[in-house]
């Protein structure tokens, strides 16, 4: 089966409810190709590694998470962001973004596969930013440093951990990607420890003075499984064929 990349799109803002987000970047086709869509391709980010692999997997769409024309940046497409182009419109192949509406979704999105990667239970998305935080328990209370460790195992990632070294975790509260800005906010939920992708500079002295386990996982590492179930989802409701693509980057 085929599907015309609109019709494609179409869908996907209904189904990850794009228009309710004042997003970065514009969520839905960034570049329209000129092919119906049958193979699709996932990724991170579209990145000249990403679409050299779809191209040469024949695909007639690449779907990512991060994809390009970022607030208070030029939208000219000129130097790495020319030739990324002329690939994809070379080959007729559409790019499809979406960026907070992916993170915040309640199945496919970052936020809840990464809190079943994870193993967390009772998940559920809190009012935070309009959704982006989660917060649910640990199957059994770890130690800071012993939930790090399963945290590293089950994202194949190194984990950086700072806060208090307190007797035990339990209730955690996670957002994905750049999301340490919310730590403050996470607080006041009162949960144990606090998970995202990046660390701050001033990450830390919060963590220590609000007494809680950070954990940053890595930007990318934990950004990894929203576009996964996303394309999945599409191509057993459309018939499509779909495969992601991992183009590792350790930030």
């Amino acid at each position: 089966m085929t599907i015309e990349p609109r019709v494609l799109v179409a869908y996907c803002d209904g189904f990850l409810d794009a228009s309710r987000f004042a997003d970065y970047a514009p969520n839905g086709l960034q570049v329209e190709g000129d092919r119906p869509i049958r193979r699709l391709v996932s990724g991170v980010t579209a990145c000249a590694a990403l679409i050299d692999a779809a191209l040469d997997r024949d695909a007639d769409a690449l779907l990512v998470h991060h994809g390009w024309f970022w607030k208070n940046e030029s939208p000219c497409l000129t130097g790495i962001k020319g030739r990324r182009a002329r690939k994809l419109l070379g080959a007729g192949v559409s790019l499809i973004a979406y960026h907070l509406p992916l993170d915040a979704h309640p199945g496919v999105g970052n936020n809840a596969t990464l809190g079943g990667r994870l193993g967390f239970v009772e998940t559920e998305p809190t009012a935070i930013a309009n959704g982006l935080v989660w917060v649910g328990r640990l199957p059994v209370p770890l130690s800071p440093q012993a939930l790090a460790d399963a945290v590293s195992r089950r994202l194949g990632r190194g984990v950086t951990r700072v806060g208090p070294d307190r007797e035990s975790i339990e209730r955690i509260a996670w957002c994905t990607g750049g999301g340490q800005g919310y730590l403050e906010q996470a607080a006041g939920l009162g949960v144990d420890a606090f998970l995202s992708g990046e660390l701050s500079e001033q990450t830390t002295h919060q963590a220590r003075e609000y007494g809680l386990c950070y954990l940053a996982a890595g930007h990318h590492a934990t950004e990894r499984y929203g576009v996964q179930a996303l394309g999945s989802h599409l191509a057993n409701r459309f018939e499509l064929l779909h495969e992601f693509i991992e183009v590792d980057n350790p930030a």
